[in-house]
């Protein structure tokens, strides 16, 4: 008989009698492969430390993929918001994401920058406190 397209040429004849059990258990563990990139993994939110984790079956090590290399792109997973900057922020901006490409040698999303800016913000509130306070709040007028 000649072999087919469809057909394993390294197969016993036992194999190809009972449906090929080789290419099946090769057909799982291809599908537990993709699994990783097919079951949940692509809504690419971060977690609270900025990774997912990837677990693939048949008893593999579990393996953590940070946000960068999971998203499609820099706006995967995050909400659009306006975002209006005073001029000397804005140069600070672009003086931070320089400094922070020369420490990481690679570019560095000014979409990542912001997000990270706005964490590092929210776990440091007193001094967001104290920048609120320099533009006016918390001055009462009465006497």
């Amino acid at each position: 008989m000649k072999e087919g397209a469809g057909e394993d040429p390294f197969a016993s004849s036992d194999d190809q009698a009972s449906g090929s059990d080789a290419a099946t258990y090769r057909g799982a563990e291809t599908a537990a492969d993709t699994a990783v990139e097919t079951t949940g993994e692509t809504s690419a939110e971060p977690s609270s430390d900025d990774e997912a984790a990837a677990t693939q079956s048949s008893g593999r090590s579990s393996m953590r993929i940070p946000y960068k290399f999971r998203r499609d792109g820099v706006q995967d997973g995050r909400e659009r918001v306006p975002l209006f900057l005073q001029s000397d922020t804005k140069s600070g901006e672009r003086d931070a994401q320089r400094e922070l490409e020369d420490r990481f040698d690679d570019d560095v999303s000014l979409t990542d920058l912001r997000e990270a800016l706005m964490k590092t913000g929210l776990e440091h509130l007193d001094e967001v406190e104290q920048h609120l306070e320099e533009w006016g709040y918390g001055m009462t007028f009465e006497d």
